[in-house]
């Protein structure tokens, strides 16, 4: 390399090019600054010095803002252009180091150290490395669709592998950065390895992106094909009568004039179903609407088990399940015969009656208890335990508005009975808890409350539940935690522990015969 030190020459930014020697192109003239220096340039020295900007996003570029490293360039030519800038073309002659910025009234001036390139022989690792480099842009020429066989002829024709280098970068979709770093580049060698670098990275760059097109277009290819497939089923399902929506909603239909719901419930019912029918079923609206006229054609709105009110047959049951406990299988018993007897009279099969609440040490046989009521009257069992609850939601429900909701325990434990006068026994009523989620004891009002829970409203459903034909019965440990409004709707019967003369008793009659039969 030859270094000259030159008189100062006009200097011009551009935004967005990196100029090298012997390259010719078009540039845009558009900023005052330029069209100035274009203008003062003499027929017979049209000579500027052109340096990239380091950010092209800046309009009036600063010291700061430039490479120190540019470009000689001769103006070829300029042409007028109808917005009154300019289009000229230029050609790179040799590198330039950038000295001194000067200011100057309208645009910069620069003292510049001229780098000339010295002819000489390239050595053999010089001569590989530029034969590897026009290998590489061949290859690059296969793939890429921004370069054709016109410009293999171009590198074919550079035997200097210093300007093969600075044209085959020319040429590359890279960023200006990594142009800039190749004219800098003044050691020959290093020149060509960067270049080779440049042109592998950008050989890879575009076999990934093919990659991914491929990878993309086999994927909407899926897509595309799954959705015809799936149209012409329709098709075919429905010329052979069989649209799964149509006999989706065909079934729902009949489940629920089968179920026959209470009025509300059916209307509001009906009225969803039509909705449903409108809504596509790829749509994830048509799953929550499906659901939940699941849940209301699914509920016991109207079946009922076949109560037995016989006080003999309740006595002989309770005695051949428990021992002991007199008094509290008279309190049972005369709560049966109260019942069979209002219903005798008033020839009602609802039968509002006290919520029985069984209160004593875990253990003494509150559940087991629950379960022979309903075994001898008949009717359908289920328990829930509200111990640690705190949720109301867990009583009433989450309304349809969020993701996953659901009914109720209460309304859950109906549709499980499959009946709606099982009897319900709501365990550990005692340990019931509030917090910021609610008030679970204030639903479980609702519930036991006779005036109130022939129109249960759970959330999920938004339809009034008749729960007064359902028989509840309540546990607890400890009455005195139970919440005051519950404890007066109650009438709190009381389990005491057993002497050892019962435990014996138990013992012969109900443990050692059950564990005999399991072992």
């Amino acid at each position: 390399m030859n270094m000259e030190t030159n008189k100062q020459y006009p200097l011009m930014p551009l935004k967005n090019t990196v100029l090298f020697p012997q390259q010719v192109i078009p540039i845009y003239v558009g900023r005052e600054k330029s069209l100035k220096l274009i203008e003062d340039l003499p027929d017979d020295n049209k000579y500027l010095v052109v340096v990239a900007q380091q950010d092209g996003s800046i309009d009036d570029p600063k010291e700061d803002d430039l490479y120190s490293y540019g470009t000689l360039a001769l103006v070829l030519k300029t042409f007028d252009m109808p917005d009154n800038s300019k289009s000229a073309i230029v050609q790179g002659v040799d590198r330039v180091k950038i000295l001194k910025f000067n200011q100057g009234e309208s645009y910069f001036m620069a003292d510049i150290e001229r780098i000339k390139e010295s002819i000489t022989t390239p050595d053999v690792q010089i001569e590989a490395l530029a034969k590897n480099l026009k290998s590489s842009f061949t290859e690059l020429i296969k793939i890429s669709p921004n370069l054709n066989e016109e410009h293999a002829g171009m590198l074919s024709n550079i035997d200097r592998p210093s300007r093969l280098a600075d044209r085959a970068t020319s040429l590359l979709s890279v960023s200006n950065s990594e142009k800039q770093q190749v004219l800098e580049e003044l050691d020959v060698r290093k020149r060509v390895e960067n270049a080779i670098n440049l042109l592998q990275k950008e050989i890879q760059r575009i076999k990934l992106g093919e990659e991914i097109q491929s990878e993309v277009q086999d994927e909407i290819s899926k897509t595309q094909r799954e959705y015809y497939l799936r149209e012409q089923m329709k098709t075919i399902q429905k010329e052979l009568g069989e649209d799964s929506q149509t006999v989706e909603l065909d079934e729902l239909k009949k489940k629920i004039e089968d179920v026959k719901m209470s009025d509300e419930a059916n209307k509001v019912a009906n009225k969803e179903l039509d909705r449903l029918g409108r809504i596509s079923p790829q749509s994830p609206e048509y799953s929550v609407s499906r659901t939940y006229l699941e849940w209301l054609s699914e509920l016991p709105w109207s079946k009922s088990s076949k109560d037995n009110l016989n006080v003999k047959e309740a006595h002989k049951r309770l005695d051949q399940d428990h021992y002991g406990l007199p008094k509290v299988k008279e309190r049972v018993l005369e709560y049966l015969a109260v019942r069979s007897l209002k219903k005798k009279v008033t020839k009602e099969e609802t039968v509002r009656g006290p919520i029985l609440c069984f209160t004593g040490p875990p253990g003494v046989g509150k559940t087991s208890l629950g379960k022979s009521i309903a075994k001898s009257m008949g009717r359908e069992f289920v328990r829930i335990s509200l111990g640690g609850v705190r949720d109301e939601a867990e009583i009433r429900g989450h309304r349809r508005t969020y993701i996953g909701a659901l009914p109720g325990r209460i309304i859950q434990s109906l549709k499980k009975a499959k009946t709606n006068n099982p009897v319900f026994m709501l365990d550990e009523i005692d340990k019931l808890g509030s917090d910021f989620r609610g008030d679970p004891s204030s639903a479980m009002l609702e519930v036991l409350d006779p005036e109130q829970n022939h129109a249960f409203s759970d959330h999920y459903l938004e339809v009034d539940f008749d729960l007064s034909k359902v028989m509840f019965i309540a546990t607890a440990n400890y009455p005195d935690n139970i919440p005051p409004a519950l404890y007066d709707r109650m009438e709190m019967i009381d389990f005491r522990g057993y002497i050892d003369d019962e435990k014996v008793q138990i013992a012969k009659k109900h443990l050692i015969p059950k564990q005999v039969k399991e072992n």
